[in-house]
């Protein structure tokens, strides 16, 4: 089992900057695939961004790209997310997720974090 508890979220105005951090116990994550997906407000849960094991491959969904960084500490057991130049559209939840490589569902979930973009 593993757990995920993601860190780091909060109240920023448009144009500023925040880093989140998603830490994993129970089991060491540095083999598993990790990412992060939103949830804003009476929409679907959507992906953000996904980092594979060993740091050499992401992915950006087209609203975060060149605005946000996926990075991961694998002696932490932990992943980033730094988001910059945030819009009042980027607030929502925001949950780390992960899995097997070999997997195509993300099995793992931490419970989420807010962040609020105010104009």
């Amino acid at each position: 089992q593993v757990q995920l508890v993601e860190s780091g979220g909060g109240l920023v105005q448009a144009g500023g900057s925040l880093r989140l951090a998603c830490a994993a116990s129970g089991r060491t994550v540095s083999t598993y695939t990790m990412a992060w997906f939103r949830q804003a407000p009476g929409k679907e849960r959507e992906f953000v961004t996904h980092i594979t094991r060993n740091g050499g491959r992401t992915s950006y969904a087209d609203s975060v790209k060149g605005r946000c960084t996926i990075s991961r500490d694998n002696a932490k057991n932990t992943v980033y997310l730094q988001m910059n130049s945030l819009k009042p559209e980027d607030t929502a939840v925001y949950f780390c997720a992960s899995k097997d490589p070999l997997m195509i569902q993300y099995v793992y979930w931490g419970q989420g974090t807010q962040d609020t973009v105010s104009s």
